[in-house]
């Protein structure tokens, strides 16, 4: 049987005969199904047109696929438990890649803000032999069941280290960053969205169908952030980064969002 891949998010399902009928991610109004309908593919396919990038990334390193797939987000690695934490993950590992990361000391863990990141998690936690934590407010969206993953629940959960996960909700009910403390750092996936503007950032409930989040779930970001110092955030690209003041690019874009919300935006 195989593990089929969604093209368009890039999910990877349980192990089938033959390509599931549909993506509940992709049906999900907060992503999308192409108007030229629904496709699969398989890490046997990708590794004819796809390799690993790993590379560093504002004071990590980073793990993405070349060329981009699907929704194009790179991981990142975090020193941890004497080998390394994977914040987010990506859909695709080649040899060369993992091989890069047991020589840095393998992957005690992997670490998913959102469901549009679990990607090929399982992949990963079983070449590494490592848990998957997921917030369990999430766990309807797991598309391939493992005993890797390990569901946790409440508000935060601490990995040791210094490394918090920190729910926040908003762009999914078990919306999750994880916060640094030796660095002082916030790894936000798009919970919280490093934007072009780098004085600010964002939060929406859909990205990709331009769907805003409510007052109540801004407000809940903020509140569960609150209790954590961080100068730096970094979102789920490459070179996305708000370099200083990062608390307070959080707090400033809340309420430059709540305004608008509120209709209290300058025209």
């Amino acid at each position: 049987m195989t593990a089929y891949i969604c093209v368009t998010c890039a999910t990877q399902y349980a192990p089938s005969e033959s390509p599931p009928e549909r993506c509940a991610i992709c049906e999900d109004q907060r992503q999308y199904v192409p108007e030229s309908g629904q496709r699969w593919t398989t890490a046997e396919e990708l590794r004819g047109t796809h390799h690993n990038d790993i590379r560093g990334d504002a004071g990590f390193d980073g793990v993405g696929v070349d060329p981009p797939l699907a929704i194009g987000q790179r991981a990142l690695l975090v020193p941890f438990d004497g080998g390394t934490l994977m914040w987010d993950c990506v859909p695709f590992l080649d040899d060369h890649a993992a091989a890069e990361i047991v020589h840095h000391g393998g992957l005690a863990g992997i670490a998913i803000s959102h469901p549009h990141y679990y990607s090929g998690m399982v992949e990963w936690a079983h070449r590494f032999d490592c848990p998957i934590h997921l917030h369990a407010d999430d766990a309807d969206w797991i598309m391939r069941p493992d005993p890797a993953v390990q569901l946790w629940s409440g508000e935060t959960l601490s990995l040791g280290g210094g490394l918090t996960l920190v729910r926040c909700g908003g762009h999914f009910a078990g919306g999750t960053v994880l916060h640094v403390a030796e660095r002082r750092a916030l790894l936000s996936g798009d919970i919280v969205q490093v934007i072009p503007d780098r004085e600010f950032v964002s939060f929406m409930y859909s990205y990709p169908n331009l769907i805003p989040l409510h007052e109540a779930g801004i407000r809940r970001i903020v509140d569960a952030l609150e209790p954590y110092e961080f100068d730096t955030i970094h979102g789920a690209w490459w070179g996305t980064l708000v370099r200083s003041d990062g608390k307070g690019v959080v707090a400033r874009s809340a309420e430059r969002y709540v305004s608008a919300l509120r209709g209290e935006f300058p025209a």
